[in-house]
């Protein structure tokens, strides 16, 4: 009996007596040292410790690294003169809008945009509640793309990545972080808005108020009221602009915030009807014909009518294509499209260069970027309190929270190197 049983152990292969082993999940620093794709952001993010050690022990993140493909594209983007300069304040804040609070699945995402908010709340670049966000959407053929500031597209290439606080999602270029409304309106050809709220002093207000919401006619809409809007008293026109923003104190009014029969309490005091039909949105008799378009305090949904505070009950026409203006008035001499001539002339030039020598679609004006932390506090009610004639371009004063961070960031640097270091260990 004995021998047998000495038989069969010595029959078993040693191998299988030993305790099984587990694949443990790499924490972020090994994740990034097998990540070869990953090599340039790993540069980059310990380049800045102290955000590199506060991702290191956080839990349920999502970060969206870019690959080292998208770094070989910042020099023709929108974010060059950014990360030429070296300007540390403004490459921070583009890391920190790569970072999402919660676990984000590529499986997670659908057809309908999802608004996730990421890490960057500096009142220096963003002005909304709970952070700025992504807006994150699954296209034809299960591609997940995330859509940010001026339209801007990355799209995920890698998914599902995990370290120890979440996950990583590789991205074929940088997520550019929303810019002021002024700065947004003539990237979308929203030349005539943006000239009118200038002539109504209304830029200052547009782009410092935090949670907002802009409903902005086209072109083409302002065009067709060109003999009505030439006439139009200061007054009249401020209060017909007025109409086209929510104040949302809270609430941005995010497509995915504006189910069937929402209706919202404009800057005006009237009330927008939001309803759908025919597959788009409509707000009163307007189509929306381009939705959630970012900005550095909410987010502007174009529109193809100019809305009637004295019209509110009137209903869209599903069936045409762009819906008859409700506002009285006929197109000028030469088809003149008004108050293009009153846009700010400082505004910055967005064209860079492509590598094939073709105009960027996008871009992020570094010097321009974000809104004014301190008006943001202060500025309530109606918009007829400003006073501004325009955009700022100046840059903005640091809070005394800024200064706090970036003092901290040497120390955070220091411990950022460390972790790094141990990681390779």
């Amino acid at each position: 009996m004995r021998s047998t049983l000495f038989s069969m152990l010595a029959s078993l292969n040693p191998r299988s007596l030993a305790p099984r082993q587990t694949q443990q999940t790499p924490d972020l620093t090994a994740l990034l040292k097998s990540n070869s794709n990953l090599s340039e952001f790993a540069t980059l993010l310990t380049s800045y410790g102290d955000i590199y050690a506060n991702l290191s022990f956080q839990q349920d993140i999502t970060i969206l690294a870019p690959s080292n493909a998208a770094f070989q594209k910042i020099p023709y983007s929108s974010l060059g003169a950014a990360f030429e300069a070296n300007n540390s304040d403004i490459v921070r804040s583009v890391l920190q809008y790569h970072v999402l609070e919660g676990i984000h699945a590529a499986g997670s995402f659908n057809g309908s945009f999802t608004f996730i908010p990421t890490w960057l709340n500096n009142q220096t670049y963003t002005n909304t509640t709970g952070g700025q966000v992504v807006a994150a959407v699954q296209q034809a053929g299960n591609v997940n793309v995330f859509v940010t500031g001026l339209g801007s597209r990355s799209t995920l290439t890698t998914p599902d990545l995990a370290f120890t606080g979440g996950l990583v999602q590789v991205v074929d270029t940088f997520l550019v972080p929303p810019v002021d409304y002024i700065q947004t309106v003539p990237q979308f050809n929203l030349t005539a808005l943006g000239g009118a709220t200038t002539n109504a002093s209304l830029n200052r207000y547009l782009d410092t108020t935090p949670d907002i919401t802009i409903f902005a006619p086209n072109n083409n809409a302002f065009q067709e009221l060109g003999s009505t809007l030439s006439t139009m008293s200061a007054s009249d026109l401020m209060s017909l602009l007025d109409y086209h923003v929510v104040n949302g104190s809270n609430f941005v009014g995010y497509s995915a915030n504006l189910p069937n029969g929402t209706i919202l309490q404009s800057l005006q005091g009237g009330n927008l009807s939001i309803s759908f039909a025919d597959n788009s949105i409509f707000v009163n008799s307007a189509r929306v014909i381009q939705e959630d378009l970012l900005i550095a305090n909410g987010v502007l949904h174009v529109i193809d009518n100019v809305l009637d505070y004295n019209a509110t009950g009137v209903k869209p026409n599903p069936v045409i294509p762009t819906q008859v203006a409700i506002v009285p008035g006929s197109s000028l001499s030469g088809n003149v499209v008004p108050y293009t001539s009153d846009l700010p002339s400082t505004l910055t030039s967005f064209a860079t260069t492509s590598p094939t020598g073709a105009a960027a679609s996008s871009s992020f004006g570094v010097s321009d970027i974000g809104n004014s932390a301190a008006a943001s506090s202060t500025i309530s009610g109606a918009a007829a309190s400003t006073t501004d004639g325009g955009a700022s371009t100046t840059s903005k004063k640091k809070s005394a929270g800024d200064k706090i961070e970036s003092q901290g960031s040497l120390l955070g640097g220091a411990i950022g190197i460390v972790i790094w270091a141990i990681g390779f260990l």
